[in-house]
């Protein structure tokens, strides 16, 4: 028995279409496939389903506006 796990995606069909590669010609196979969601990137790193498109407490009034900074001090240079 063979374990070989391999990423694919869904096509806009519905449809999942793979090819996989087995080192066998004419002969029967029995194939066991689970289907499982691939979590994001986010949800991989411990992010909620929808937590940056829907963040609590985020800013809702006008659109911020960064102010100009002004000139920044001349310091001395460290030796």
């Amino acid at each position: 028995m063979e374990t070989i796990t391999l990423r694919s995606r869904v096509g806009a069909d519905g449809l999942l279409k793979l090819q996989v590669p087995v080192n066998l010609t004419n002969t029967d196979l029995e194939v066991v496939l689970i289907v499982q969601p691939v979590a994001s990137a986010s949800q991989e790193l411990g992010w909620p389903p929808g937590f940056f498109e829907e963040v609590a407490g985020g800013w809702q009034g006008e659109l911020l506006v960064r102010e100009d900074q002004g000139q920044y001090e001349v310091r001395e240079d460290l030796e």
